[in-house]
């Protein structure tokens, strides 16, 4: 009877595909090709065997360090983990934002050093700055770095996948023909950079991506945009020896930022010889070689050798066929998530650049972290809530600017003006005292504010510009995550001398303690002292 006989060599190969996914064991060749052609028929609307998706307890689709840092921290808790990544490894962060960039911040910081060298009695002759020798360099250390998260992956018995996935339906992924599900999805693909749609930006015009495949530093440079890329690429570009200008569209950069700090930050921008220009291009065009930017007031710029736009960035969902997994992205391409990094897929999450909350690689770490502990480690929900509020970060400027929390506007806003105080310090970090300028020399200085709110003073903000605050921030953030009062601040011994004990040492003092003012009466009010003795 061959129907019969058909059936039960049906139920044969499907428990044999069945044992083979239990045990993780490959099937045989004829028992695949068998299975595909005989045992499950199409027309009976029940899918082949052949091909049903590998399955996984974690599908991690983006390889930068948010997915890569989630991936991890779920197979620590023994969760069969996949990640799926389209490109090198690492993201961004790694190939073409935050490591490349602190390299050339560093060859930055090392020009301005032995320019001030001069200032402690040091001659070191004429510097030159070879582009292409810290290009070969800094390619060398990314490509180590996409070598040790590879690495990283195969320690932790991490299933990677190389190529570009995309949603065939829920839960369902699709790479390269290849078909992959799991109980829990998590979508962290980033973002790029983002082009101006206007006449000549594309063909002309380079992005931040592109500033890291100079070979030369150009000696005129437009950079378009007044976010923190566009910020650290002028100061960058400038100490290494182009002439910039910064073309902005509103009045300062950095807009959202505690303005108090942007100020100085413009003074000292200016003072080293950016440019900034109040402007809106419309159109990049070539004209002998170089390019010009025309505005939309009708003003040009010219003479550039490059255009670098700096413009925003846009997240990288348009491949991802996000419909077929029951997620509609907003206008601006993000995916809209709740406090828990859900997205409206059952089984689906989202965090990073993608989510267009904070696009700072460690917010995306920590996030990714926390969906993994709740996930697979047991954590409870509300133990597991990415605070968005107090995220320190830092803009690599010349000179950095360091923030973490509310700035004073925002903390009015949401508190009242009556809840909100506010401290605020200004000083010259040692290394620029006048003793120690080189003639000419503007005489960089370093702001402090802290953003307290009720009375017990809680600090809620903290704002800084000048030398080294990139590197004191940290330890400050550990303390207001606890909840710091200025109090405490003011409680702890200041290390002396240095820029970080300015924030211990902000007047008023607030003190841990109650005080009587009438226990002590001074003796100057009980006897008058002479003026001179006063």
């Amino acid at each position: 009877d061959r129907p019969k006989f058909h059936s039960h060599m049906a139920a044969a190969v499907a428990f044999a595909t069945f044992a083979a996914c239990w045990l993780e064991a490959p099937l045989s060749r004829p028992a695949t090709l068998l299975l595909s052609r005989r045992a499950v028929s199409a027309r009976s609307g029940v899918l082949r065997m052949a091909d049903s998706p590998e399955a996984f307890d974690y599908l991690v689709i983006g390889g930068g360090s948010g997915g890569m840092a989630s991936a991890r921290r779920a197979a620590t808790h023994g969760a069969k983990t996949c990640v799926i990544e389209r490109a090198r490894l690492g993201g961004t962060c790694v190939n073409v934002g935050c490591v490349p960039k602190k390299v050339m911040f560093n060859a930055a910081s090392v020009l301005e050093i032995l320019h001030q060298a001069e200032g402690y009695g040091i001659t070191v002759g004429e510097a030159k700055f070879d582009m292409k020798a810290i290009k070969a360099k800094r390619d060398a250390y990314v490509k180590r770095l996409n070598g040790i998260y590879l690495n990283n992956l195969n320690n932790n018995g991490i299933t990677f996948v190389a190529g570009d996935a995309k949603f065939v339906g829920p839960k369902v992924v699709e790479v390269d023909g290849k078909a992959y599900t799991a109980k829990h999805i998590l979508i962290a693909v980033g973002g790029k950079p983002a082009v101006p749609d206007i006449p000549g930006a594309k063909e002309l015009g380079i992005t931040s991506d592109g500033f890291f495949e100079l070979e030369e530093v150009p000696e005129r440079v437009a950079v378009v945009g007044s976010g923190y890329i566009a910020v650290e690429l002028a100061g960058i570009l400038n100490v290494l020896g182009s002439k910039v200008d910064l073309l902005i569209r509103g009045e300062t950069p950095l807009r959202t930022m505690e303005q108090d700090v942007i100020k100085m930050l413009v003074t000292e921008m200016k003072e080293a010889g950016i440019n900034i220009v109040r402007a809106e291009s419309s159109e990049v065009k070539e004209v002998d070689g170089k390019k010009t930017i025309v505005c939309k007031d009708g003003a040009s710029y010219a003479g550039y050798d490059t255009v670098l736009f700096a413009t925003g960035r846009v997240p990288v969902t348009d491949t991802l066929g996000l419909d077929s997994a029951g997620i509609q992205p907003n206008r601006r391409g993000h995916i809209d998530v709740d406090v828990a990094s859900r997205t409206a897929a059952q089984g689906v999450y989202a965090l990073g650049d993608v989510i267009g909350r904070i696009d700072l690689t460690p917010t995306a770490i920590a996030a990714g972290r926390l969906l993994s502990d709740r996930l697979f480690g047991g954590a409870a929900e509300e133990h597991t809530l990415m605070d968005y509020d107090t995220v320190p970060t830092v803009v690599f400027s010349h000179p950095p600017l360091a923030v973490c929390g509310l700035t004073e506007a925002e903390a009015v806003e949401r508190y009242g003006a009556d809840a909100v105080t506010v401290h605020k310090t200004t000083f010259v970090n040692m290394l620029y005292s006048r003793e120690f300028l080189v003639e000419g020399q503007f005489q960089p200085k370093t702001f402090a504010k802290l953003v307290c709110l009720g009375a017990e003073q809680k600090v809620i903000g903290l704002h800084m510009i000048g030398l080294s605050t990139d590197e004191i921030l940290q330890g400050f953030a550990v303390a207001m995550k606890m909840g710091a009062t200025k109090a405490d601040f003011d409680s702890v011994v200041a290390i002396h001398p240095t820029s970080a004990e300015e924030l211990v040492t902000i007047a008023p003092w607030q003190a841990k303690y109650s005080m009587r003012s009438d226990v002590y009466t001074p003796s100057f009010q009980a006897a008058k002292l002479p003026a001179k003795a006063r």
